[in-house]
């Protein structure tokens, strides 16, 4: 097949999945966090038929490449996005608080480029995305414990507009 193919057709089948309603029982919340209160319409409320799919991705330590799980939630994530074109995003990239200031940016950022990328990869306009690292600047949780500091290595798409 060629490569130029596979963007299209991981697309497809991504829009494809929109249509479906989950597996019985599927807990779609498993791997995401959170975002409290849900607004009709936000990023959080995607309305593909996932249901409540959050706007954060989850990374491994030292890692900006996205696992299997993370893939799947942003695939969920690309066709909510694919539903409403007249927003823009922007995708924080986030680390946990070891490593330098430095090292954590540079980590961030290449999180919030690979989010990017897979999004771009999945049909969504390039132009509508920008990408941020904030590093270990904005923790989620400040315990220093393995459990905490997989919560901090994240992205978070957030809408522009």
């Amino acid at each position: 097949m060629p490569v130029r193919i596979l963007p299209a057709l991981g697309a497809g089948l991504m829009l494809a999945a929109c249509v479906s309603n989950g597996a019985p029982g599927q807990d779609a919340t498993e791997g995401v966090v959170s975002a409290g209160a849900l607004t009709p319409g936000s990023i959080e409320d995607e309305p593909c038929g996932f249901g409540n799919i959050g706007n954060t991705l989850n990374f491994t330590t030292d890692s900006a490449v996205l696992t299997a799980e993370a893939q799947k939630y942003a695939q969920r994530q690309a066709c909510w996005i694919q539903l409403y074109p007249q927003h823009n995003l922007t995708i924080e990239g986030h680390a946990d608080e070891r490593g330098t200031r430095e090292y954590n940016l540079a980590l961030g950022d290449r999180r919030a480029q690979a989010v990017m990328d897979y999004f771009v990869a999945l049909g969504i306009d390039r132009k509508r995305l920008k990408a941020i690292s904030y590093g270990k600047e904005r923790p989620t949780c400040t315990e220093p414990t393995e459990a905490c500091w997989s919560q901090n290595r994240r992205t978070v798409t957030t809408l522009d507009d």
